[in-house]
C-alpha cells in the first residue's frame, strides 16, 4: 500500500516551511563565503545530525555578495529524506515493500488482495506529468548577454579545485526521437563552470545522460539539456535513485507525490522541467566538444583523477523570483549521499528480496562510499548456495555492479553490526575455501585502487554456517543461554537494580 504520511510538496519552498516548522531549519544571517568556508559548516552540522541551512548572504567567488541565498544539507538525516518522499521514517520499509511490487506487481489472488492493491493502483494513476503554461521557473529570464554563471553563489568546495562546482543539479536529457519527452532521464551529476556560458558535464557511461548523448552523438547532432536546480523534494530525491531505465524519473516522482508532477517547456531548448524548480539552465552539449574536468573532492574522500568530459553551452537561464540556490559537498562519509544511501538501502531491500527470495537482509556501509561493502544474509538450505547468491547479487543488480568486497552471513548475524559480521566471518569462514574472486569486472572509474581504470576485481566471504559435503567436520553449536533463565533473570535484573546502571 503506498500512503503518504506528509503532506503534498508541491515545491523546495513548501518543504522548507515544513520542516522549519519543525526546527529542521536554521537560517544564517551572517555573510559566509561559498569558497570552502560553506563545505566546513556543512560538514560540522552533517557530522552531528543537525538541521538543514540556509545562507541567506553568501559571498560568491569572486568576493562579491549575492542575493540568492544557498540551501545545504537538506538531507542530511534519515528523517529528512523520509519526509522528503513522504513517509514517516518509521515507515521507510512499506514505501520499499510498495516500490517492490510496483517493479514487480503479482496478481491479485482474491477480492480482499484486490482491494488492498487499489492504493497502489491509484498511485500509479499520478505517474503521467502535466504540462502547464505559465510556471513560476520562468518568472525572471537571462538570455543572451544577461547569462553569466558567475552571478550565481555556485560553490568551490575543497582546496585545490580549478572552478566552482554545481553539485545537486537535476539534468534533464532525451532521446533524440522523443519530442513528446515520454522517455527522459534524469540524473544527477556534477558540473563545473567553464566561463559564463559553458560547464563541463560529468557522467559516468552506464548513466542515462550518457547513454542519451551517445544516440544525438552518432548522428552529430548537439544534444539538448535543462538543468534543474531546487524542485519538490520527491523529484530531486528520484533523479538521485538508481531507476530501471525503462522507468522516467519524472513519472517515478508523481508516484511518491501522489499527485502529478506539473512540467513547463523550456524557452530554448525541446524539453520539459518541473514547473516550480527554482532555477533551470539550459542549453546544448555538442557531440564532439569535451574540456578537462576536475581535480575534485569525490565521494571517496579523494581528488577525483583530471579527464575529459562533454560541454555544455547556456543558452539561457530561467529562475523563480528571489530564487533559492539548492546545493552540497561531497566527499568521505559522512557526507549528504551517503545519508541519501542509507534510506535508498532500506528502500532497496522489498526490491532485493522480491528477486533473490532468500536474501533475508542487505546493508551498504556508508563508510565504504555506500556501494563497494555489501553484507548480506540468507536463509540457507543447500550447499553452494552462498556462492549463488553472490553472483546473482553482482549480476541481477545494477546497485551493485561496482561492489568490491561482498559478505554473506547467515539470518542470526546483524548485518549492520560489525561485530556480529566479523565474529561471523572469523568463525564461520576459511580462506582456503570460501573466498569467491572474480577479476576483469566493471569497476567505478573513480577508483584508483583497481589495477586499469574501469576494471577490477571482486571478492566474496561465505561467512555461511557450512552444510555437508561444505565441510567434513562437525559444525560448532553456538552460544546460547535458556529461555527460562532469561525470563527468571529479567525479573532479578529489575529488583537488583542493576538496570538504572546501564
Amino acid at each position: 500500500m503506498l500512503r503518504r504520511d506528509q503532506p503534498l510538496f508541491k515545491d523546495l519552498r513548501s518543504f522548507l516551511s515544513y520542516i522549519e516548522n519543525k526546527d529542521q531549519l536554521v537560517r544564517i544571517r551572517e555573510p559566509v563565503s561559498v569558497v570552502h568556508e560553506m563545505t566546513e559548516i556543512h560538514s560540522r552540522v552533517l557530522r552531528s545530525h543537525g538541521p538543514a541551512l540556509l545562507f541567506e548572504k553568501p559571498i560568491k567567488a569572486d568576493g562579491a555578495a549575492s542575493d540568492v541565498p544557498v540551501l545545504v544539507n537538506l538531507f542530511g538525516t534519515r528523517e529528512r529524506v523520509a519526509w522528503g518522499l513522504g513517509v514517516d521514517p518509521g515507515r521507510l520499509p512499506d514505501l520499499g515493500r510498495a516500490l517492490a511490487e510496483l517493479s514487480e506487481p503479482e496478481p491479485p489472488h482474491n477480492l480482499a488482495d484486490a482491494m488492498a492493491k487499489l492504493p497502489l493502483a491509484r498511485g500509479v494513476m499520478a505517474m503521467r506529468p502535466k504540462q502547464i503554461e505559465t510556471a513560476a521557473v520562468h518568472d525572471i529570464v537571462w538570455r543572451d548577454d544577461s547569462i553569466d554563471l558567475a552571478r550565481l553563489p555556485i560553490q568551490l568546495c575543497w582546496p585545490g579545485e580549478p572552478a566552482p562546482l554545481v553539485t545537486w543539479p537535476m539534468v534533464v536529457t532525451r532521446p533524440p526521437d522523443d519530442e513528446a519527452n515520454a522517455n527522459v532521464n534524469v540524473g544527477v551529476y556534477r558540473m563545473q563552470v567553464l566561463d559564463r556560458n559553458r560547464l563541463i558535464l560529468r557522467w559516468l557511461a552506464h548513466r542515462g545522460g550518457a547513454r542519451h548523448h551517445h544516440l544525438w552523438k552518432a548522428r552529430g547532432l548537439d544534444m539538448p539539456v535543462a538543468i534543474a536546480i531546487g524542485a519538490d523534494p520527491a523529484a530531486m530525491l528520484t533523479a538521485a535513485l538508481p531507476l530501471p531505465e525503462t522507468l522516467s524519473e519524472f513519472r517515478f516522482a508523481g508516484l511518491l507525490r501522489g499527485a502529478r508532477l506539473p512540467l513547463a517547456r523550456c524557452i530554448s531548448v525541446p524539453l520539459m522541467v518541473p514547473a516550480d524548480s527554482e532555477i533551470v539552465i539550459e542549453g546544448t552539449v555538442s557531440p564532439d566538444e569535451t574540456a578537462p574536468e576536475g581535480p575534485f573532492g569525490d565521494h571517496t574522500g579523494y581528488y577525483n583523477a583530471v579527464e575529459n568530459f562533454p560541454v555544455m553551452r547556456v543558452s539561457a537561464i530561467t529562475m523563480r523570483q528571489k530564487p533559492i540556490y539548492f546545493s552540497t559537498f561531497t566527499g568521505r562519509p559522512p557526507d549528504e549521499p551517503s545519508r541519501i544511501g542509507e534510506v535508498f538501502n532500506e528502500l532497496l531491500v522489498p526490491l532485493l528480496k522480491k528477486r533473490i527470495p532468500e536474501v533475508a537482509d542487505l546493508w551498504l556501509p556508508p563508510e565504504a562510499c555506500s556501494y563497494r561493502i555489501a553484507v548480506a544474509s540468507i536463509a540457507k538450505r543447500y550447499p553452494g548456495q552462498a556462492r549463488r547468491v553472490m553472483l546473482a547479487l553482482w549480476s541481477m543488480l545494477p546497485q551493485l555492479t561496482y561492489t568490491k568486497f561482498l559478505i554473506l552471513v547467515d539470518p542470526d548475524i546483524d548485518v549492520r553490526n560489525w561485530s556480529d559480521v566479523m565474529w561471523a566471518v572469523a568463525t564461520r569462514s576459511d580462506p582456503s575455501r570460501d573466498l569467491v574472486t572474480l577479476s576483469d569486472t566493471p569497476i567505478d572509474y573513480l577508483d584508483f585502487a583497481s589495477p586499469k581504470a574501469g576494471l577490477g576485481g571482486k571478492v566474496g566471504i561465505d561467512a555461511t554456517t557450512k552444510i555437508p559435503p561444505e565441510t567434513d567436520r562437525e559444525w560448532g553449536r553456538v552460544l546460547a543461554m535458556d529461555d527460562a533463565v532469561i525470563t527468571r533473570v529479567n525479573e532479578l535484573w529489575q529488583r537488583l537494580g542493576l538496570s538504572s546502571r546501564e
